[in-house]
């Protein structure tokens, strides 16, 4: 089994939504290590009401922090530090998918940051966004995770840029997985709709194979 780590290039890019997806398309487990802030309404939650079938599992947070903030600075207002050997990965026979907490650079104590979560057995999907400045984010996101070795694809969200996704994909030559549209909503059946189109596109870049 498999497990898929969900970064973004920058925050607010889709990574929940398209985590939902995933975890729909694979019937995977689902895992937020850390959420600052929306405890009541948590990504763990929203994935849950997004997804269909009844195999996915959805693990606790490690870290439930209260302030929407970088996690190192909430983890600071809530009294604590958070100790990245207590972030350990939820035991499953599922393949698993992963949200990180917005970008790979984000800091989660002193010393480290979201990058330190993703271990090199890890597919590492990258969610980008058109804004400007997004392909720039996109490029250093990609080609820092190539460095560390890490298998990686590319998630579109949002309209669609042409020029700003022909040179991404030009200039990262990774796959492609495909693309979430700016949709009205988004609830359980354009979820669905959207794992069976990934799942379609899975012949053509194979990343989800074993």
């Amino acid at each position: 089994m498999t497990t898929y780590f969900i970064t973004g290039i920058s925050t607010d890019v889709g990574k929940t939504v398209a985590s939902a997806i995933l975890v729909e398309a694979l019937e995977a487990d689902y895992w937020k290590p850390i959420q600052a802030g929306e405890l009541d309404n948590s990504d763990t939650k929203k994935v849950q009401k997004l997804v269909s079938n009844s195999k996915s599992k959805f693990h606790p947070n490690a870290f439930a922090l209260e302030t929407p903030m970088s996690p190192h600075a909430a983890a600071e207002i809530d009294g604590i530090s958070i100790d990245i050997k207590k972030i350990k990965t939820p035991k499953t026979k599922n393949h698993l998918v992963i949200e990180g907490a917005g970008g790979l650079l984000v800091p989660i104590n002193d010393t480290q940051t979201v990058l330190d979560l993703i271990q090199p057995s890890y597919k590492v999907i990258v969610v980008s966004r058109h804004y400007l400045g997004s392909i720039n984010h996109t490029l250093l996101t990609v080609n820092l995770l190539k460095e560390k070795g890490l298998e990686v694809a590319i998630i579109f969200s949002g309209n669609e840029h042409k020029t700003t996704e022909d040179i991404i994909k030009k200039m990262t030559s990774v796959p492609i997985i495909g693309r979430i549209d700016e949709e009205p909503y988004f609830d359980k059946n354009v979820v669905k709709e959207y794992a069976e189109e990934f799942l379609r596109t899975q012949e053509s870049h194979g990343f989800f194979k074993n």
